[in-house]
């Protein structure tokens, strides 16, 4: 699976990029800045997770996943060298399927900036143009609005409820399930709920 040759600049500050090697200490960084904010919105997270080793780990199973065509996970990188958040398209399915999960969290100091609407969007783009993917599906808590309104706006539909979906902050949590055909052209944006 080819992953982007190099860098797509989201705005005048900040870079969409894939994981690479060598990100450990900048992921881990991200995480233990934005460690109370993503809580309610993420598992329930070990010691470990937030350390450069566990990072490094992970980076290196993002670029193995990725060239195994599982999974393509990206960063938001400032100009200064730091992660600002994460996009990630995961179980990506061929078959008779050609879909992909897509998650995502931005830096509690960068929310409200349009930022995730544009990465979320430019993603969306590299699944359709690079992966040839034909939908991609997105889960938000009930109450997650900010989230929803960056669906929405890039042109998700909800499809549905799922009870109970995903373990979060340790508990097994209702989801809403929102899907993108990634027909040509994308689906047109939509107003915000």
């Amino acid at each position: 699976m080819s992953l982007p040759k190099s860098a797509v600049r989201l705005d005048a500050e900040h870079i969409l990029r894939p994981i690479r090697i060598g990100d450990g200490a900048a992921l881990a960084r991200a995480y233990v800045a934005n460690r109370d904010h993503l809580a309610p919105w993420e598992p329930t997270r070990a010691e470990s997770f937030f350390t450069q080793e566990f990072q490094e780990r992970h980076a290196q199973e993002c670029e193995t996943d990725a060239a195994s065509g599982r999974s393509i996970r990206f960063v938001i990188e400032s100009d200064d060298g730091e992660i600002r958040g994460r996009m990630n398209l995961n179980n990506i399915v061929r078959g008779a399927f050609w879909s992909a999960d897509l998650g995502y969290w931005i830096d509690v100091s960068r929310l409200r900036r349009g930022l995730a609407s544009r990465a979320v969007e430019r993603v969306a783009a590299y699944a359709r143009e690079e992966l040839r993917l034909h939908r991609l599906q997105a889960a938000t808590l009930l109450h997650n609005i900010g989230s929803q309104r960056v669906l929405a706006e890039s042109g998700f539909e909800r499809i549905g409820l799922a009870p109970k979906y995903l373990r979060i902050a340790g508990e097994w949590q209702d989801h809403l399930l929102f899907q993108l055909l990634l027909e040509e052209p994308l689906s047109p944006r939509r107003e915000r709920p």
